[in-house]
């Protein structure tokens, strides 16, 4: 039977959410009127078929639309795509991980979206020393949080708005580093599995393992649709970290993996 006025076929669910992961896959990244135009069903019905599709891992659920997963954990995906997908799980752990900050702390802060909704969640934060390599930060932070804000120095990578390279800062122009330390790091990363925690770039992960190496405690900041994922480049096994902040306890085996690493799981 063809649909009235379309000459589109009526699929059942099934087919319907079939042909609908094949167009995101496809198209790449869509917007939730576009899908129920194109499968002349109601818009309500494409965001049941999304959130499913999320779930499955079959695409990535943004505000407004989709985009696919099929594109590769190996390849990174624009700051623009990025800032709409997963947007209130990253809220609700950039809320849990202000938590962990007293007033006056110095923190390491990567770069990365969840660690974006952590700079806006410390409003109310008084006198914080922070260094990160998130160029954004400097515009999204309350001026009242922070004492002193520093941006490692580096090449920038367009891509992630961020700079990558070592870090470090020196007194003078070709002067000795200057050794830095913090209370706490908080990291972003791509990936957690069992073997530890992961990144899709190599200058990335280096950059995020040395924030790790000069910091008291690490909070890694990871949705869960992160988890039971491992990209390219390894930061760190799992036990160099104190915190994993996610939105939803982790299921069972990497829940496990994770105590048995004393890493104590903060949720909302």
């Amino acid at each position: 039977m063809e649909a009235s006025g379309t000459g589109r076929r009526r699929r059942l669910p099934a087919g319907r959410k079939a042909d609908l992961a094949a167009y995101v896959e496809q198209t790449g990244q869509v917007t939730v009127a576009d899908l129920a135009e194109h499968f002349d069903v109601s818009i309500d019905t494409i965001r049941r078929d999304l959130d499913q599709l999320d779930r499955e891992g079959v695409l990535i659920r943004t505000h407004g639309g989709a985009v696919s997963a099929a594109e590769g954990q190996l390849k990174d995906r624009a700051l623009d795509v990025r800032l709409q997908m997963q947007t209130e799980e990253k809220e609700k752990i950039a809320r849990v991980a202000a938590g962990l900050i007293d007033d006056g702390a110095v923190v390491m802060i990567n770069a990365g979206t969840t660690t974006l909704a952590l700079a806006r969640a410390l409003r109310n934060h008084k006198d914080l020393t922070i260094a990160t390599n998130n160029l954004r930060i400097p515009a999204e932070i309350s001026p009242s949080a922070f004492r002193d804000l520093y941006v490692f120095g580096g090449a920038v990578r367009a891509i992630t708005q961020a700079t990558t390279g070592p870090v470090t800062f020196t007194m003078t122009p070709g002067g000795p580093e200057v050794d830095i330390r913090c209370d706490l790091a908080f990291i972003a990363v791509g990936a957690v599995d069992e073997a530890g925690y992961s990144t899709s770039n190599l200058g990335d992960a280096a950059m995020m393992s040395e924030m790790i190496q000069r910091a008291e405690r690490t909070a890694i900041l990871a949705d869960t649709s992160k988890l039971g994922r491992r990209l390219f480049a390894q930061v760190a096994p799992l036990d160099r970290a104190d915190y994993l902040v996610t939105d939803a306890r982790p299921e069972t085996g990497m829940a496990e993996a994770l105590a048995q690493a004393e890493v104590d799981v903060l949720t909302p």
